[in-house]
């Protein structure tokens, strides 16, 4: 899933979930929102759910979900919850409320 059209992302998010339980919905809910409101100027989400893919958890060293990565820009950063509280998430990926950038 991405912002724009754009072939290389600014953000690169990775959302690690355990199945289709409460805090996982909305996790997915919350970071969609979060992406479309204050990435505009491109990004690249990608939801692994590790309950179906229980290698992964142990490969990334997965110890808590929901899990949101940013690995891009650098460096690279972990929050850990539903991210509910937006402005939480926002300082995490080095963003503000303010912030709302576009392409132009």
């Amino acid at each position: 899933m991405t912002g724009t059209d754009k072939t290389v992302p600014v953000y690169k998010l990775k959302l690690y979930v355990s199945g289709a339980n409460t805090n996982s919905v909305k996790a997915i809910s919350n970071i969609k929102l979060i992406c479309d409101e204050y990435l505009k100027q491109g990004y690249e989400l990608k939801i692994i759910d590790i309950y179906s893919h229980p290698g992964i958890a142990k490969e990334e060293q997965i110890i808590a979900v929901p899990l949101l990565v940013r690995s891009y820009p650098l460096p690279v950063k972990r929050l850990i919850g539903n991210l509910s509280d937006t402005d939480k998430v926002l300082s995490g990926l080095d963003l503000t409320r303010t912030t709302n950038y576009t392409s132009e």
